[in-house]
């Protein structure tokens, strides 16, 4: 998401290489030799931050700490507008670009990193940043009037682990998920039955597997509600924390969220 966001904000000025491509889950990625390699070469590293990135928080800290340009971009949010997760410490969840002017803030910061690293362009920065707000604004009405179909009993949104919570809270669709926000946590048994309760009670008609999690929990989901007498089906897979693969419409951001808003609703509606 954040490759797509630079690359839209740098435009023909900058080359953007992302380390996370298609389908890969960002809390269980491990750097390679070779990811340090382009990390050390760049002029500017951009990062979500919040712990989205877990094995790879400390090298960024150390390149920054170098001399290196590093950017949190999470991390530059105004903490009063995140989720906090946890009540012992400062944690906070790290899947900002659910709430499209969360995302704008991310590219306000974007744009101000490039034009920092970059001066000369940094009006051309701002310029694209502003365009690409407009697109955030013109998605956010998008997103309002297609969710708005969905019958109110049925606005719930269960995934295989909570990465939606800013949509839900900006949506108003209660959110459900089967592990915690960060997916090196595992679903035991006892979750599975208390989550099939859940479903078979209150007769929701789908749940969704995403693309960059195992859906194996999901589907013992979907037996345990069978054996309650209830059906619920898996829907479309949703992307959560990496886009689809590049040339389609789901590799970009604006596109994946389209298309995670229409799978949702087809599911639920």
């Amino acid at each position: 998401m954040l490759t797509d966001l630079v690359r839209a904000i740098g435009g023909e000025r900058v080359l953007v290489q992302g380390l996370m491509g298609p389908g890969v889950d960002p809390h269980l990625y491990k750097p390679t030799i070779g990811d340090v390699i382009k990390l050390d070469s760049a002029d500017l590293v951009l990062y979500v931050g919040l712990h989205l990135e877990g094995r790879m928080a400390e090298l960024f800290h150390t390149m920054g700490r170098a001399g290196k340009p590093v950017v949190g971009v999470g991390e530059a949010i105004d903490p009063g507008r995140l989720i906090k997760v946890s009540e012992t410490e400062e944690a906070y969840d790290p899947h900002i670009w659910f709430d499209p002017t969360l995302w704008g803030e991310a590219a306000k910061i974007t744009a101000q990193a490039l034009g920092e690293a970059d001066p000369e362009w940094r009006d051309i920065y701002r310029r694209n940043a502003e365009a690409y707000l407009a697109q955030l604004e013109a998605l956010d009405a998008y997103i309002r009037e297609r969710l708005a179909e969905i019958p109110a009993e049925q606005r719930v949104l269960i995934t295989a682990h909570d990465a939606f919570g800013y949509f839900g809270a900006r949506y108003g669709l209660e959110v459900i998920g089967l592990q915690g926000i960060n997916t090196a946590s595992e679903a035991g048994a006892r979750d599975v039955q208390a989550l099939a309760e859940l479903i078979a009670a209150r007769r929701i008609k789908a749940i969704f597997v995403e693309t960059s999690v195992s859906p194996a929990t999901l589907r013992a989901v979907q037996a345990a509600v069978r054996a309650r007498g209830w059906s619920v089906a898996i829907g479309e897979a949703l992307f959560s924390d990496a886009l689809g693969d590049e040339g389609t419409p789901e590799g970009t951001y604006l596109g994946m969220m389209r298309h995670n808003v229409e799978a949702i609703v087809r599911g639920l509606r």
